[in-house]
């Protein structure tokens, strides 16, 4: 195996545990809705995930652990996508809450920060910004 052929398997395991992610979190309030379903199917083709991955996915995200990129910029993507996830319902629930944190943890956030970056994201996503906002706006 060559070391393309490792780093992208490494790429793809790490985008399929972002998928489970961003499933366990749409499944976190029951049952996933229409409009949280077409966010997940999109997920699915942003992270190139297999008919069979998004198959095995749906039936328990949790099997698979959070890998978190060595990036700060790449970990705020994925909680940006969360978001993107939990707000799909227009709603939040302190359960979701309670997962983003843990998922914020999971990526290489103090639990300190975690709970910062959630709170101010969540004002922020009320808004309704893109990722270049949300980046720009956590900083301040």
């Amino acid at each position: 195996m060559s070391f393309t052929d490792l780093y992208e398997s490494a790429e793809h395991r790490n985008q399929l545990a972002h998928f489970a992610a961003i499933v366990n979190l749409a499944a976190t309030d029951g049952a996933i809705n229409e409009d949280e379903q077409q966010l997940i199917e999109r997920f699915a083709r942003k992270l190139n995930i297999t008919d069979n991955e998004y198959k095995e996915v749906l039936k328990n995200p949790a099997n698979y652990p959070i890998n978190p990129p060595v990036s700060a910029s790449k970990r705020l993507e994925r909680i940006f996508d969360l978001f993107g996830i939990i707000y799909a319902d227009h709603q939040v629930d302190e359960p979701e809450l309670r997962l983003l944190n843990i998922y914020a943890t999971g990526l290489g956030f103090t639990a300190e920060k975690a709970n910062a970056i959630t709170q101010k994201s969540m004002r922020i996503f009320e808004g309704r910004i893109d990722f270049e906002d949300y980046l720009y706006l956590l900083d301040k």
